[in-house]
């Protein structure tokens, strides 16, 4: 198996198992599937969730670990997502959501199984062109919580993706940093021309 998930944060599992096993934080969910959902669910495959924030002048990037996500299995799919946030504390259930980033990720995972080099999985979120992406990190044995994308790790943006950019394509970092920094950095004004 060349993808090495690791195992999530134990408080962080147990804020999201403490959820599940509450019927207040299901129903006030706005997650039908996890409702709807026939017989036992379990938190599964559980990826740190690390944020872009900017990309330096350099070129390197300035991620921040955003929390982990935890796909919610019923049966044999993915029917919701779980995520645990960082406090000062340690971890905290942050939300059930459903959507297009569910199917997109397993989808994502498994076509990283059929490639031969071994990663790392994460998630990586451009806030700035509302993009989500797999992140392969090229270190298997990395802290799942610290680093940023090197230029021979993979980003595989999921769907839906900003336009211009293919969903479950495996990009190398260094092809797609140039293309997500010139999209998210605002042009410069023009001398001479209203701010």
């Amino acid at each position: 198996m060349p993808l090495h998930v690791l195992p999530a944060p134990a408080p962080a599992l147990r804020s999201v198992l403490t959820a599940l096993s509450s019927p207040t934080a299901v129903s006030e969910a706005r997650t039908p599937s996890l409702l709807g959902a026939q017989g036992p669910v379990s938190p599964e495959l559980p990826l740190p969730v690390h944020v872009l924030d900017r990309v330096t002048a350099d070129g390197t990037t300035a991620t921040r670990l955003a929390g982990w996500r935890f796909l919610i299995r019923a049966g044999d799919r993915a029917v919701a997502a779980a995520e645990s946030v960082p406090t000062a504390d340690g971890w905290a259930f942050s939300r059930f959501f459903e959507g297009p980033y569910i199917p997109s990720t397993e989808l994502a995972l498994r076509q990283a199984e059929g490639m031969t080099q071994p990663y790392q999985p994460r998630l990586l979120s451009v806030p700035g062109l509302y993009m989500l992406a797999l992140w392969l990190h090229g270190d298997p044995t990395a802290d799942g919580a610290t680093g940023h994308p090197g230029a021979a790790d993979l980003l595989v943006p999921l769907a839906p993706a900003p336009p211009g950019i293919a969903a479950h394509r495996p990009y190398r970092v260094a092809e797609l940093l140039p293309v997500l920094t010139h999209r998210v950095t605002p042009p410069t004004p023009l001398m001479g021309s209203p701010a």
